[in-house]
């Protein structure tokens, strides 16, 4: 399984569903890689089209197959409002390292209610980095010092 790092540059969204009835609403995301949760910042009444141009990084290790970002509109005194979410699958990404911004689709009860837009980058752990110079070879127990 890949191990490095992954960038999620959180671009934007389109065509959400407005959850507020009397305002424009107020979405944040919440991005989840298997146990790592990040969250944006609040895009303040940018209602159904809102932007975020922020970047997130994720250490990848084993078993990580997809990427899943929440939409949620912030609430004042309440609940926030589940907008939609978007599951990204990475195992294209493990080969290609990098993809260029995307829209994908938003869906909330298995119906689309918009796009997210976001570009990724992985970048492997070089495995040769784990060593420390300098460090002593051990050969069945003997030590060779340098």
């Amino acid at each position: 399984m890949p191990q490095g790092t992954l960038e999620v540059v959180l671009i934007g969204a389109k065509g959400l569903e407005n959850t507020d009835f009397l305002n424009n609403m107020d979405p944040y995301v919440i991005l989840t890689c298997r146990t790592q949760d990040q969250k944006s910042s609040v895009a303040s009444g940018k209602g159904s089209d809102p932007e975020w141009n922020e970047t997130f990084l994720f250490t990848i290790s084993d078993f990580v197959s997809e990427l899943t970002l929440k939409i949620m509109d912030s609430d004042a005194g309440s609940a926030d409002d589940f907008v939609g979410e978007a599951t990204i699958p990475l195992e294209n990404l493990f080969v290609e390292r990098s993809i260029p911004p995307t829209a994908y689709n938003v869906v909330k009860n298995e119906e689309y209610c918009g796009e997210i837009r976001l570009g990724l980058t992985f970048t492997p752990e070089d495995r040769r980095e784990r060593s420390f110079p300098g460090e002593e070879e051990s050969f069945g127990g003997w030590k060779e010092s340098r």
